[in-house]
């Protein structure tokens, strides 16, 4: 493995259509897996060529999730175990660049292409990529975390099927900020509930990764949405953002689901969880339609609990713990709905991403940082120091570039749930 010097990235010496031999990149390997700012090294790697389907890009910006901190620490599975064929990992599943290069097949994209990548990777060969949905697929992957290959380069591959076209109003770093979590959360409201205008949501950490987008979806489809948050400073973006209200949910401590409660503390934690019915109740009018999930144990009771008759329950995650225990009475016989949600297809994410386009719906950015601090942010996501999203300067010189034309960018602000 050979040392790369950082301050290369931005330069290259070949034109669109030709690759160097090598490019510099955030490398992690088995060896070294542990805490991500020992973990994380940069090194001199070959630039790979793009096999049938598959597109070269030039990374301007990646975006910063934290798939990639379980991915420097080998937990709670070894990526390695993903792609065994590969001994080293670049990660990153957010990115933002140009067409370098085509393989074979594509012809769609043309070398100097402005775009964002979408981070789903399917086989063509899976049946149920062409009839059923991609992630149905037994192959389907996410590219950056699942796969090598990722944006914390200055070279990414991907399938040709995971390029969306850059929005014109966005810079480079902008771009490269919202596809994971806002195209979850696309999937898990338009498509997965079928979210319609009038709709009452509730929102775990709307003021989130996730969070921030769920709640510009409900404003969009005519929902209303009150946001659960940790501050009151939270909340205000929340309404910012086009929520109804908003839940300081350190008033309601006592509903968190920790497991092995007595059944005396597992009396008072459904006496507070009533009391946040009622809450919820106060701000939306009705109990809600649907409560967009991601936190797992403390919260799930509570979610199966509040949500109406034949409301849905949707979740895409468990950052609180996996393992759900609840009172599965309220779930059959009020004929709820627990929906379980992953990403999105390259559809969904293309439709979603126009209204990124028509501004409609903006990025929640909080920090910039430059190439040399991908191991810095995620050890500061590793140790909860970060608040809010955090994008990386790849090929791009500054921050600002790559905006083409007038319209909303980012919304600044720290976020957090």
């Amino acid at each position: 493995m050979a040392k790369a010097e950082v301050r290369s990235v931005t330069q290259l010496d070949v034109e669109p259509g030709e690759l160097p031999k090598t490019m510099t990149a955030w490398v992690i390997r088995e060896e070294r897996q542990g805490e991500p700012i020992d973990a994380f090294q940069i090194e001199e790697i070959e630039v790979p060529e793009p096999g049938p389907f598959e597109v070269i890009v030039r990374v301007m910006a990646a975006g910063v999730n934290f798939n990639n901190v379980w991915a420097a620490r080998g937990v709670p599975v070894s990526v390695f175990r993903y792609h065994p064929q590969e001994d080293h990992h670049i990660g990153g599943s957010d990115g933002s660049g140009v067409v370098w290069k085509t393989g074979p097949g594509v012809t769609m994209w043309q070398p100097g292409d402005e775009v964002v990548i979408h981070c789903n990777q399917a086989s063509y060969e899976d049946y149920e990529t062409h009839g059923l949905d991609p992630l149905a697929g037994s192959s389907q992957k996410i590219w950056g975390y699942e796969t090598s290959w990722g944006s914390f380069a200055q070279f990414t591959k991907v399938q040709a099927q995971q390029l969306l076209p850059k929005p014109k109003n966005l810079s480079w770093e902008e771009a490269a900020s919202y596809g994971l979590t806002y195209f979850t959360a696309y999937r898990m409201l338009i498509d997965r509930c079928k979210i319609q205008a009038g709709h009452k949501v509730l929102i775990w950490g709307a003021a989130g990764g996730l969070g921030v987008f769920a709640t510009q979806l409900c404003r969009l489809a005519g929902a209303d949405a009150c946001g659960v948050v940790s501050s009151d400073e939270k909340g205000a973006l929340v309404t910012q953002l086009g929520g109804k209200g908003y839940i300081n949910r350190n008033e309601f401590e006592g509903m968190m689901r920790k497991g092995g409660e007595s059944p005396d503390e597992e009396k008072a934690r459904f006496k507070e969880m009533r009391r946040f019915g009622g809450a919820v109740r106060e701000i939306l009018g009705d109990d809600p339609d649907i409560v967009f999930e991601h936190v797992g144990q403390a919260t799930f009771p509570t979610s199966v609990f509040v949500v109406k008759r034949f409301g849905k329950v949707v979740i895409c995650g468990a950052t609180s713990g996996y393992n759900l225990d609840f009172d599965v009475r309220y779930l059959w016989m009020r004929q709820k709905q627990i929906i379980g949600s992953h990403f999105a297809n390259a559809y969904q994410a293309n439709e979603a991403n126009k209204l990124m386009a028509d501004g409609k719906i903006r990025p929640v950015l909080w920090r910039v940082m430059p190439f040399e601090g991908v191991a810095e942010a995620h050890q500061l996501m590793r140790e909860n120091k970060h608040h809010g999203k955090i994008a990386i300067l790849v090929g791009a010189e500054g921050e600002g570039l790559g905006k083409t034309e007038e319209g909303p960018g980012a919304i600044r602000a720290e976020v957090g749930s």
